[in-house]
């Protein structure tokens, strides 16, 4: 009798690298002749992102950004002056081998920026940037998915896998001219711009993806008001409407789109008075879009026969699964500073999220969510220079998880929605902010499952005696599949004799084994 293996591939996720690589900043500003003198520095930051990135052969390379500001005050005004510079680096890194259909995370971060005025019209600033960097590739796997001949039983068990995946990355530009309202002053300069991502919706039309949805841009500049320097903030959107080509998708994809901003410019623009009452914003945001079709099979996970010897060989398998996404809110709230140390005006207050971590509590179907919130505040001190300090404040949150979709992993992005602040009448400034977390929870199907089947198909197996049935006393729980292995018959043939309702015995108790040939 002719025995035959039925074999398939199916696809799986493999870390190819994951690790961390730094960039220096270095920057010895001197100031042009527009610029006062600098009497006290007041802030710096540096913000990084990556443009751009590719994979060729088993090297990453990458762009990283980096823009720059320098905030001070002149001995002669309260008026605050803005440095901005802008740094660009191009990074190689080796991943060691080839990445078939990678999947590319790169976040970089400040890890710290120091400046100092060498003098009055000096600046020097030192940093230092790190990029965590985690590429995953595809692998094949040949797994064994029924076996034919040789009276050779085999125990199936499910497996789901991403059996297609299609990916595109998309640049998208947007473009608005904002006007002043009438209550607001001309603008001296800008001091403070972001843009990020408040939404993003997605639709199939036709094979194509839509991605529609807005950016939110914060703006802080310096002003003069009532004859002194002030600090006016505004925030508003730029819709964007983009449709991105994703070859062969259908309804069967499950379509996911993360949408970054890559730049963002505002510029002062001068009317015929000479005072600037419009802002140019320029922004460039990134959308990376993924489809990943899943597919169900069955693997071999044990074999026998129930009339020739049998050997089997088993492996692990692990098939890439599509992550859970979680949207969940948090609101924060801290105390920052009491009595003295209360500035005695507050323009405008922000807060940065940094060093997010989302670990799953084993056994317990929850998520911990925790990081750092640096609350920012523009304001004004009892001297009436503008002052910008910093708190660090810790945050944590327990999330509970679906049993279903609790995964192995998990990661998470956040972003500040709305940040608000009180100060009491004993003068104690607390500050809340809004937490929009976006989490995705991994899981990995993994399952021994056989890598190879070895029938003798010359010699029969011996038994102990000449019968067609045995008496054998199961427990509640008892797996029918190990009874049939020890006796060599079938489960089906247990199943039937015995009238059971599935493959794990209900209850303890005497069954009839027969014997198959």
């Amino acid at each position: 009798m002719d025995f035959k293996i039925n074999r398939e591939t199916i696809s799986a996720s493999e870390c190819i690298y994951e690790g961390v690589q730094e960039q220096g900043l270095e920057l010895d500003y001197i100031l042009p002749d527009y610029f006062p003198d600098v009497f006290k520095l007041v802030k710096c930051e540096a913000v990084p992102v990556v443009s751009d990135y590719s994979i060729n052969g088993d090297k990453l390379s990458y762009e990283l950004r980096c823009d720059i500001r320098i905030l001070y005050c002149s001995e002669s005004g309260s008026v605050l002056q803005c440095v901005n510079q802008k740094q660009t680096f191009s990074k190689t890194l080796d991943l060691g081998k080839y990445c078939e259909n990678p999947v590319i995370t790169l976040q970089p971060k400040t890890d710290y920026v120091n400046c100092r005025a060498v003098n009055k019209r000096r600046l020097d600033l030192r940093g230092a940037i790190s990029i965590k960097i985690k590429v995953v590739g595809e692998k094949k796997q040949e797994v064994i998915s029924d076996a034919f001949g040789l009276n050779v039983q085999m125990r199936k068990v499910p497996i789901k896998y991403a059996a297609k995946k299609v990916s595109a990355r998309k640049l998208v530009q947007l473009s608005e001219d904002v006007e002043l309202s009438s209550t607001q002053a001309s603008v001296i300069s800008i001091i403070r711009c972001r843009c990020m991502s408040i939404s993003c919706e997605k639709k199939m039309i036709s094979g194509k993806l839509l991605a529609k949805g807005e950016v939110s841009v914060q703006v802080m500049y310096s002003c003069e008001k009532d004859g002194s320097g002030g600090l006016e903030h505004m925030e508003f959107a730029m819709p964007y409407s983009q449709i991105i080509d994703l070859d062969g998708i259908d309804d069967t994809y499950e379509c996911d789109v993360r949408a970054e901003a890559m730049l963002c410019d505002v510029t002062p623009v001068q009317g015929r008075d000479g005072e600037s009452r419009m802002l140019k914003c320029e922004s460039e945001i990134r959308l990376d879009c993924n489809a990943v079709k899943t597919a169900q099979i069955e693997l071999g996970a044990d074999a026998y026969s129930t009339t020739y010897p049998c050997s089997t060989a088993v492996s692990e398998i692990k098939a890439e699964q599509i992550p859970v996404k979680i949207i969940h809110t948090i609101h924060h709230s801290a105390k920052l500073y009491e009595g003295d140390d209360v500035p005695s005006k507050i323009y405008y207050m922000w807060c940065t999220p940094k060093n997010v971590n989302a670990v799953i509590l084993s056994g317990e179907n929850k998520l911990s969510l925790s990081g750092m919130l640096t609350y920012t505040m523009a304001a004004q001190d009892s001297t009436e220079m503008i002052i910008m300090p910093d708190k660090d404040e810790a945050f944590e949150e327990v999330i509970e998880l679906d049993s279903e979709n609790a995964g192995d992993s998990a990661s998470a992005e956040i972003t500040v929605s709305a940040v608000s602040y009180n100060i009491s009448t004993d003068n104690v400034l607390t500050a809340k902010a809004e937490i929009n977390a976006e989490i995705s929870l991994f899981s990995s199907s993994s399952v021994k499952a056989l890598s190879d089947i070895a029938v003798d198909g010359s010699v029969k197996k011996v038994r102990d005696g000449d019968y067609a049935i045995k008496l054998y006393y199961g427990t509640e729980n008892e797996d029918v599949w190990e009874i049939a292995k020890r006796y060599s018959t079938s489960v089906d043939a247990i199943i039937e004799e015995n009238e059971l309702d599935s493959d794990k015995l209900s209850q303890s108790g005497m069954l009839i084994i027969p014997i198959v040939s």
